[in-house]
């Protein structure tokens, strides 16, 4: 989520019709400010946004999946609504963007992940050049405000697009608190991310299958979708004590983050790391590396691996599955702390009152 990306691909997610957009306002609609909320893609953080904003403003969602635009449908909601909200700087959010300037309407992005990086080294990142980077620098910067997922990414942001930093607010994720686990911990690693090409080095997956090789008596598990043919790769430098699961429903996913005592994300690049603030708000203790804004999510309740390497990465885990129950306890105390969903609810509610107050 980046589980547009990570655990949040994990999650069902809403079939909205393309070009298409509907109200779930409350009924108080023509009192609140009215905001075009736009993605192309209703993953899990995405949604948890669309149901802030549910909760003081009137919403109406727009699902643009493709470059083929409803011109006349989009411009008719822009023009009925206060602002637009839309996730992630791209195709799909450059037009809803630009009409909002036409029509002088306020507009607020959330940036972070493939549209704000520039990794030629591993082909990731819309801004590395070409088309893309025209399009997703162009909506960053005619946007009226954005905000970014983390501190690394407001930087990444600011200096990959060229966008004023007054212009970027950073604000956490955030997680709704959840009992603690009731199974018995197990010594199980494990890992969830949409196994493709793409993620084989940007979150690690092949380091982390390697990895495995050098502890044959522990299980580990890689949960995710399995997107093209990165699977038979895998699978076949795997030892056998690597399960891949494939995709999973939302309660067999939460039995294996409540059963693993370790949780594995030796990504390239981390917007936030949602899915290993999800792992370790079920009390596993991180096994990470210091890309992006892991740091910033971990903070001193993991492991670091010295380097990306496999062996560093099962050094790491070794280490981690010799600690005790407290820290698990840790990384739940720091999730459940640091990015409560309160504090993001706070935060959004701020900066969008300001910005429809003010008229951007």
């Amino acid at each position: 989520m980046e589980i547009g990306h990570d655990l949040s691909q994990m999650a069902d997610s809403e079939p909205p019709v393309v070009n298409h957009y509907r109200t779930i306002a409350p009924s108080h609609y023509r009192t609140t400010p009215k905001i075009l909320f736009v993605h192309n893609h209703l993953a899990s953080f995405v949604r948890i946004d669309r149901d802030l904003l549910r909760e003081r403003y009137a919403v109406r969602e727009w699902f643009q999946r493709g470059r083929a635009v409803n011109f006349v449908a989009l411009r008719r909601a822009i023009a009925e609504c206060d602002l637009v909200f839309g996730w992630f700087a791209s195709w799909h959010t450059f037009f809803p963007v630009q009409f909002a300037r036409v029509f002088h309407k306020t507009s607020l992005l959330v940036v972070g992940g493939y549209d704000s990086a520039n990794m030629p080294e591993i082909g990731y990142g819309n801004l590395r050049g070409g088309f893309k980077a025209r399009i997703t620098r162009a909506t960053m910067q005619n946007a009226t405000a954005l905000v970014t997922n983390s501190n690394f990414t407001r930087e990444e942001v600011i200096h990959n697009a060229q966008v004023s930093p007054k212009r970027v607010t950073a604000i956490y994720h955030g997680l709704e608190s959840i009992p603690p686990p009731t199974l018995p911990k197990e010594n199980l690693v494990l890992t969830i991310g949409n196994v493709d090409r793409d993620n084989l080095e940007r979150k690690g997956l092949e380091a982390f299958v390697r990895a495995a090789a050098y502890l044959p008596n522990v299980p580990f598990v890689v949960v995710g979708a399995w997107r093209d043919d990165a699977i038979e790769y895998l699978k076949r430098i795997a030892s056998s004590n690597v399960e891949f699961t494939g995709w999973v429903e939302t309660e067999r996913l939460e039995k294996y983050l409540a059963r693993a005592r370790v949780y594995v994300q030796p990504s390239r690049h981390e917007g936030f790391g949602m899915a290993v603030a999800e792992a370790m708000r079920h009390q596993c203790i991180p096994v990470v590396t210091r890309a992006g804004a892991l740091p910033e999510v971990v903070g001193e309740a993991g492991v670091y691996a010295d380097s990306r390497e496999p062996r560093a990465v099962a050094d790491a885990i070794q280490h981690a599955l010799t600690l005790d129950a407290r820290w698990g306890d840790r990384a739940r105390e720091r999730i459940v702390r640091e990015f409560p969903i309160e504090r993001r609810r706070e935060k959004m509610f701020a900066l969008l009152d300001t910005l429809t107050t003010n008229d951007g």
